[in-house]
C-alpha cells in the first residue's frame, strides 16, 4: 500500500501549480468582467452637450467628486487603457514587466512548499526567494524605463480623468440608492483589488498548508 499511496500523491503535487495558475487566471478574468459591468453608458460619458467650463475652482472640485462617484468604473477603464497603451508602445518595457510578474507568480505566489526552488544545486527558502524578488522588483522599477513609463502612464490617465471630471456637468447625474455618494474611484479600485487578492490567495494558501 505504501508505494501505491506515494505514486498517487506525486502527480497531484506536480499538478498543483497548473491548477492554481488556471484558477488564478479564471478568477482574475471574472473580476475584470465584473468591473467592466459597472461602467456607465459611454454615450453619457462622452455626451458633448454636458460639457461646460466650471464657474470656479470649487465648482470644478464639486463636479470632480460627483463624477468620480458616478463614473468610477469608466475612469478605471480609461486609466487601465492609457497604461496599457503606454506599455504596448514600449515592447521592451512590457516584456520586462511581464517577466517580473511571471517571476513573482511562478517562483513565489503559485509555488507550493513541497516543490522547492533549486538553482545550481542550491535550495532557496521562501524568505530567500522573497528577498530576491523584492530586490529584483526595486531594480526593475527604479533602474529601468519601466518605472518612469508606469508613472507617466498613470499621470496621463489621471490628467484625462480630472479634465473630464471638472468639465463634465454633474447636474443630470443621479446615484443609485445602493451606491452612496462619495465612494469615488479609489474605493472601487481597492474593493476590486481586495476581491482579486482574496480569490488569488485562496488556492495559494491551500497549496502551502
Amino acid at each position: 500500500m505504501l508505494p501505491v499511496s506515494v505514486s498517487t500523491l506525486e502527480p497531484n503535487a506536480d499538478s498543483k501549480p497548473l491548477i492554481t495558475a488556471q484558477t488564478l487566471l479564471t478568477r482574475l478574468s471574472t473580476s475584470l468582467r465584473l468591473a467592466l459591468s459597472h461602467c456607465r453608458p459611454w454615450t453619457d460619458f462622452f455626451d458633448r452637450t454636458a460639457f461646460a467650463k466650471p464657474a470656479s475652482f470649487s465648482d470644478a472640485t464639486s463636479r470632480l467628486r460627483k463624477n468620480f462617484s458616478y463614473f468610477r468604473a469608466n475612469y478605471l477603464t480609461i486609466l487601465t487603457a492609457v497604461l496599457a497603451f503606454s506599455l504596448i508602445t514600449h515592447p521592451f518595457s512590457l516584456i520586462i514587466l511581464l517577466s517580473l510578474i511571471a517571476a513573482w507568480l511562478f517562483l513565489y505566489a503559485l509555488r507550493p512548499l513541497e516543490l522547492p526552488l533549486v538553482i545550481w544545486g542550491r535550495t532557496y527558502s521562501d524568505i530567500e526567494k522573497l528577498a530576491i524578488l523584492v530586490v529584483l522588483t526595486v531594480v526593475v522599477i527604479f533602474f529601468t524605463s519601466v518605472g518612469s513609463l508606469l508613472i507617466s502612464g498613470i499621470m496621463m490617465g489621471i490628467a484625462i480623468v480630472c479634465a473630464h471630471g471638472a468639465f463634465r456637468m454633474s447636474e443630470d447625474l443621479f446615484l443609485d440608492e445602493q451606491e452612496p455618494f462619495g465612494l469615488g474611484l479609489f474605493s472601487f479600485v481597492s474593493a476590486a483589488a481586495s476581491s482579486a487578492a482574496a480569490n488569488a490567495a485562496a488556492p495559494v494558501i491551500v497549496s502551502r498548508v
